[in-house]
């Protein structure tokens, strides 16, 4: 009897962990990950923030929104409040900076309170292609991504998104 509990919590971490294939999309700035758009909002410097929450029903892996050369990874240590929770600005963290072509785009991918590890898969100074696997976030939580000033967003607050398909960005 005890094989059926962990039949299922094998089956649950696999299904939890997939990574499924997927046929990128065309556009300059793409989701970086699987969720619903929890908030948009303008930032002092003139960029604009698109918040990405995702469940534990999501894919948790990442993808890059744009081609260009990682030019820092940097992992912040914090706590782990609920990704949707105001108080997870104070959340462990991995701040990602990328160099493309619209200039310096930053993400950041935030633990949870269910998540408690940031994986990257690649390190600075790598090259990636727009909708590469960059990393992942175990157990759901939140991507942060700040648009460069100039770029409208073509999603709105509680639309589901798809890391490497929905578009971001209008042209």
């Amino acid at each position: 009897m005890a094989a059926v509990p962990a039949t299922a919590l094998a089956a649950g971490m696999l299904w939890f962990f997939r990574d499924p294939e997927r046929e990128i999309a065309q556009g300059r700035v793409i989701s970086p990950a699987d969720g619903v758009v929890q908030s948009i909002m303008p930032w002092k410097d003139g960029r604009t923030r698109v918040a990405i929450f995702m469940s534990p029903l999501n894919v948790h892996v990442n993808r890059a929104p744009l081609a260009g050369t990682v030019t820092s990874v940097e992992h912040v240590p914090g706590g782990f409040v609920p990704a949707f929770n105001k108080e997870s600005e104070n959340n462990e963290r991995v701040v990602w900076h990328f160099d493309t072509e619209l200039g310096d785009i930053e993400m950041v991918q935030i633990a949870g309170a269910v998540a408690r590890r940031i994986v990257p898969y690649i390190e600075q100074g790598a090259k990636v292609e727009q909708g590469e696997r960059i990393g992942l976030i175990r157990f759901g939580s939140r991507v942060d991504l700040y648009l460069p000033e100039g770029v409208e967003v073509a999603v709105e607050v509680g639309q589901p998104t798809t890391a490497g398909v929905t578009r971001l960005d209008c042209d």
